[in-house]
């Protein structure tokens, strides 16, 4: 049981639930009354009003409502990061949560946050749920405080069904994480109509269960299309993957595949390894034997463990048009670990959107350094060999969910023996940088504002 620490409060949030119904599309073209947000009653918190001096477990009542505060407390020394008197602080695995709903949901959460003292650097997460707290979903990356000087970090969360949030502590660490002034954006019960066409997005629905969704939802990075008349630019559509193939080299350009639970399963490695002949007629149809001997692996771009939810989608993954000349360590070693780490992903409540893709000529395999395979040496090995990987949490109408705190992880490795045993984050560039090496344009779906934000960022986590 928990004690409640009673403090006078001010009244509750109290806002009648706005609703609207449009097409089910990202965007409609409409006359359309436009809903006005406004920052929720009694925010932002400040915790001004509140008192709490131990990190135990408690339900608090602070201005805007009672939140419960797990390894936390109320921090009112001159050694916690505070614009005020006061500001919660946070350790190790600590959660801050709050136990009621905005009715109308929430547009925008916006806060501050810094490290306690001299602490080193802290990381924290805000979630979010829509069924009063049976179920949480993350918002964005994790955020790192690396000083006591206060920073501010707005999360997008745009769901219009009544909503609470929770802000946990993620480096597990002892190290003091300071949080004060959080503000909610919510939507009005109010609207304005106006007279002209505007453009008015949907509602975002916050899901729990996993889906699967279109291979290329965030954008065709080298506008590949179905024709012949583009043969180094040609696109493959398959249910597990969608790829933009290159006759003169007869490797894909890049890969392209949506990648949840519910694409997961107990399917067995099938291994057949097989020529693709779905490839228009006439066109050279890359077969296992060329690869026999050459030093490098049948190394797949979209992997067989990422299509394991049926044997027939993981057959799809054996077509030797997924599978590039790759060195074997590196195809064994780093590449597989990364792959490894972003199904790890899976399980922390993400979903993803990956690209795979070949960048130059030329790789170094166990029989050493070769530019082409095959017994007609027409199976180009490329130098380097590179991926994107979007992670949102589970949810519905992934490409408006995308926003400035989504995290993007961008790799280009050299395609040779040597890196086999390195670690894959060396090799983290921006996606910017990616584009300007392969001349793609990579999340095209996403709005260019967001785009440009993202997409300037070198992961770090």
């Amino acid at each position: 049981m928990f004690r409640k620490i009673f403090i006078p409060t001010f009244l509750g949030v109290m806002m009648s639930l706005f609703s609207m119904s449009v097409p089910a599309s990202y965007a409609v073209e409409k006359s359309f009354q436009e809903p006005v947000t406004k920052v929720a009653q009694n925010f932002p918190e400040k915790f001004e009003t509140a008192s709490k001096n131990s990190y135990a477990i408690d339900v608090v009542s602070t201005a805007s409502g009672e939140w419960t505060f797990d390894n936390a407390m109320i921090g009112g020394s001159d050694n916690d990061a505070k614009n005020g008197e006061k500001s919660v602080r946070m350790k190790e695995k600590a959660k801050l949560t709050m136990n009621f709903d905005i009715p109308t949901g929430i547009q925008q959460v916006k806060l501050k946050y810094g490290v306690y003292q001299t602490d080193e650097e802290a990381s924290f997460e805000l979630w979010v749920s829509t069924n009063a707290g049976k179920a949480w979903m993350k918002m964005g990356k994790a955020i790192k405080a690396t000083n006591k000087k206060l920073k501010i970090v707005t999360f997008e969360v745009l769901t219009k069904k009544p909503s609470r949030i929770e802000i946990r502590k993620t480096d597990d660490t002892e190290n003091r994480l300071n949080i004060d002034d959080i503000s909610v954006v919510t939507y009005s019960s109010t609207v304005k109509s106006p007279n002209i066409s505007t453009t008015v997005q949907e509602p975002i629905l916050l899901i729990s269960k996993p889906t699967r969704d279109n291979n290329l939802a965030l954008g065709n990075p080298s506008k590949a299309v179905s024709s012949t008349s583009s043969p180094n630019n040609f696109l493959m559509t398959k249910t597990s993957y969608s790829l933009s193939y290159n006759k003169s080299k007869n490797i894909a350009n890049w890969v392209s595949w949506h990648l949840s639970k519910a694409w997961k399963g107990d399917a067995a490695r099938q291994n057949n390894f097989r020529a693709d002949n779905t490839l228009p007629e006439g066109w050279y149809q890359v077969n296992p034997r060329d690869y026999s001997d050459t030093g490098f692996d049948r190394g797949h771009l979209c992997p067989s463990d990422d299509r394991d939810g049926n044997p027939e989608e993981n057959q799809e993954t054996f077509f030797m048009t997924n599978m590039v000349p790759q060195a074997p360590e590196n195809n064994r070693g780093i590449w597989k670990h990364l792959e490894e780490y972003t199904r790890t992903l899976l399980d922390q409540g993400n979903e993803l959107y990956i690209l795979a893709g070949t960048l130059g000529q030329g790789g170094t395999g166990t029989n050493g350094t070769t530019k082409t395979i095959g017994k007609n040496n027409n199976v180009v090995v490329p130098a380097t060999i590179w991926k994107v990987i979007v992670v949102l949490p589970v949810g519905d109408k992934d490409v408006v969910r995308i926003n400035t705190t989504t995290r993007v992880i961008a790799v280009n490795m050299p395609n040779q023996n040597s890196v086999g045993a390195e670690d894959w984050k060396k090799y983290r560039i921006s996606v910017d940088e990616l584009e300007r090496l392969t001349g793609y344009d990579f999340l095209s779906n996403v709005p260019t504002n967001i785009q440009q934000v993202i997409e300037n960022v070198v992961d770090k986590e």
